[in-house]
């Protein structure tokens, strides 16, 4: 896989929202996967601020997503619906319809999760998913030994990733549901290219494990090493432990410019 190292999140957010951008441009109607939580918003606010400028033309373009939680109220403003709708959406000055997502209120959640993968399959496939990575090396909510040809299904939460969900739900860990609807290892896989982001030192030891370590079920996230096309891009702090940060800097300084992210 490809790692990229930029100086923070800031230039992490740009760099991955014109990958998205040159995507428009080639394909309109491309179908974005996104992620929820902090880590992604930079790049949110980037590919807004394109098209507010004009220099990219969103309005055809689709919008799917990678988990939601199991339980919420219909309208849950915590809801991965919910936030997908305010954070990306609504400022891409798209509509509801361009959105597709996993119903995490089905009274059949197995059925939900067939449907979902058979619907992002009926709609092309996903061009580029954006992907974050959990402290444990989870993507999506592919929590560690997630079997990586899993499809969407339903999955317990980890305590670890409650507690470092709690921030959503005023840091009452009693109201982080205890499972979520995700695309599986497998439906990630599918999307054309998969570009992981990870900022802070925290994220330090699991990038490590994701990049240059054994590909294994115990970091879910790993599986990216399988993948045609996946772009890992990490600020400083979140490269501190790479082995061959040298290597990937040598590697991103010489790639030639039309070969994109």
């Amino acid at each position: 896989m490809e790692v990229v190292i930029v100086p923070d999140a800031k230039a992490g957010g740009e760099l991955i929202a014109e990958a998205m951008a040159a995507l428009l441009r080639r394909k309109p109607d491309a179908l974005l996967g996104v992620a929820t939580g902090s880590t992604p918003l930079p790049v949110y606010k980037a590919l807004a601020a394109k098209v507010k400028a004009g220099e990219v033309d969103a309005s055809r373009a689709r919008i799917c997503q990678l988990d939601e939680y199991v339980g919420l109220p219909a309208g849950h403003p915590e809801s991965y619906r919910a936030v997908v709708l305010r954070e990306v959406v609504e400022p891409l000055g798209l509509s509801e319809a361009s959105f597709m997502g996993p119903d995490g209120s089905a009274a059949d959640i197995v059925a939900a999760c067939e449907a979902y993968d058979r619907a992002l399959a009926e709609a092309g496939g996903v061009d580029l998913q954006l992907l974050g990575i959990g402290t444990d090396g989870h993507i999506g909510f592919n929590e560690p030994c997630s079997s990586l040809a899993s499809r969407t299904r339903i999955k317990t939460l980890t305590e670890q990733t409650r507690v470092d969900n709690a921030r959503f739900f005023d840091d009452d860990l009693d109201q982080v549901p205890h499972h979520v609807v995700t695309q599986g290892i497998g439906t990630i896989l599918d999307a054309r290219h998969l570009v992981l982001l990870a900022t802070g030192e925290g994220k330090a030891e699991a990038v490590a494990q994701t990049v240059e370590g054994p590909l294994s079920a115990r970091v879910p996230a790993s599986a990216l090493q399988l993948h045609r096309h996946a772009t890992v891009v990490v600020d400083e702090a979140a490269a501190s432990k790479l082995r061959l940060a040298d290597y990937f800097r040598h590697t991103y300084a010489d790639k030639p410019a039309w070969q994109g992210l």
